[in-house]
């Protein structure tokens, strides 16, 4: 198939509106400040529409296309991206394209699905509350019989919102070869076991996890669930961030509920790994709260409670203008924690190697100055951020 036949295979099934939803994702150009662009179909005023959904580093921003405008779309498109993974009515297709545009088609034939077109559509999660999932089973949120259990149901939506980040950050895996993950801080490892079947089994992807926490009960307990599941790439241990020293590389790290710098250590071994996806929900963060000093800021510091939460936004912006300045994309998201505790963002960055310009270096010296702050992570980082 050449590049003409794809885009007129491709036009001819979304003007049969047989679109369920689309990816189109890996820019040409380093300066295409788009990342990715989502397709869904909905109806708008009783006419048909394809949403296209840009999403750039820090914002996104939508656009309705009509059928009649759309083979422009699309070829305009492609002149900017060399990917799409697309769900139609009948099978899914993906496609790769080279730089010269040489043309890989991949398409999978799937059970009938039906189209929707509402606007507010249902929740349409990755992982489906009418599938039955063994290891759901196993930690409590699903029954035997694979029904969600009702007070669990809010366990399974942050679940399925943490399947999000992971199923976003497919693009910036690698393809050939084991993928490296480790998650510091397990828990009782809700997320480590549903980042495991959506990559291993929902993906079929080669990956080698490893979860680790401080408690030894809770491990040998995810232990055993992993072994009675036949996870054989999943493995759990006794340790923290310092103790661990069995890696030279790592593809994505992962980092929940880390106390305090605790979250600044994954974060800077996470970057020395060369981690090309960083998914990070600090816990307390007690650094900045002891050094902060503004004499602007004496009318919002001088309560205790406004200062807490004002030192905990601050330390995660510090946290993701570091990650930026040594490489990577990075976003501040909302995320529901998994205890309904109000610490509920999420950092997520991804490799790139952009270089910083200077004033962004020097936009983050004069906050960190500003508030007299020596955060930890820039200590710890210090070699890359010169």
């Amino acid at each position: 198939m050449d590049y003409q036949e794809m885009t007129q295979a491709l036009l001819q099934r979304l003007l049969n509106k047989e679109l369920i939803a689309a990816t189109i994702s890996q820019p040409r150009a380093k300066s295409n400040e788009i990342k990715r662009i989502k397709l869904k179909p909905i109806e708008l005023k009783g006419i048909y529409h394809i949403q296209l959904e840009y999403q750039y580093e820090r914002i996104l921003k939508h656009e309705n296309i009509p059928l009649s405008s759309i083979e422009k779309t699309v070829n305009d498109l492609f002149e900017k991206f060399r990917q799409f993974h697309g769900e139609f009515t009948s099978e899914n297709i993906q496609i790769q394209l080279s730089k010269k545009n040489k043309v890989f088609w991949k398409d999978e034939q799937t059970a009938n699905k039906t189209v929707d077109l509402s606007h507010n559509r249902k929740k349409n999660y990755l992982l489906d509350p009418e599938t039955v999932y063994p290891f759901l089973i196993r930690l409590g949120v699903q029954s035997a019989d694979g029904k969600v259990k009702k007070q669990k149901y809010d366990k399974f939506k942050q679940i399925n919102r943490f399947i999000e980040f992971i199923h976003d950050s497919l693009d910036y895996l690698p393809k050939d070869r084991t993928i490296r993950i480790l998650d510091f801080g397990s828990g009782k490892s809700y997320l480590t076991f549903a980042l495991y079947h959506y990559l291993k089994i929902e993906q079929g992807l080669d990956i080698r996890v490893t979860g680790l926490d401080l408690k030894k009960e809770v491990i040998e307990h995810c232990a055993q669930i992993a072994k009675d599941l036949e996870y054989d790439q999943l493995e759990f241990l006794v340790g923290d961030i310092n103790d661990y020293n069995d890696e030279t590389t790592v593809d994505m790290v992962v980092t929940l509920h880390a106390c305090d710098v605790a979250t600044d250590m994954a974060l800077a071994r996470a970057v020395k790994w060369g981690a090309k996806v960083i998914l990070s929900v600090p816990c307390c963060q007690h650094e900045l709260n002891t050094q902060v000093q503004s004499s602007p800021l004496d009318i919002m510091l001088q309560h205790g409670l406004v200062k807490e939460r004002f030192a905990a936004l601050a330390t995660d912006s510090i946290r993701a203008e570091i990650l930026t300045l040594v490489g990577y994309e990075t976003q501040l998201l909302e995320f529901i924690d998994m205890e309904n505790t109000p610490k509920n963002i999420l950092i997520r960055a991804y490799f790139t190697g952009k270089k910083t310009t200077v004033i962004q270096k020097e936009r983050y010296e004069a906050f960190t100055k500003f508030l007299s702050a020596k955060p930890f992570l820039e200590k710890e980082l210090k070699e890359y951020l010169n």
